[in-house]
């Protein structure tokens, strides 16, 4: 059995109250990974190409606002 299948049934064997604090963590947990990786992209200027081509989309006028 593989981790991620023993996680599996482990989470599906939870109350409904452990169930809300798993999902109220892991939400926490996935957000912090993400925010992670996006100051690594951030520091390894990988986004530089996109921040180009927005403000060469802006100064052209062809951008909308959000």
């Amino acid at each position: 059995m593989s981790k991620i299948e023993d996680l599996e049934r482990q989470i599906q064997r939870l109350s409904p109250t452990e169930l809300v604090a798993f999902r109220e963590w892991f939400a926490e947990f996935d957000a912090a990974a993400w925010d992670r990786q996006l100051e690594a992209d951030v520091k390894a200027g990988k986004l530089e190409a996109l921040g180009d081509r927005a403000r060469k989309a802006h100064a052209a006028g062809t951008s909308s606002k959000l």
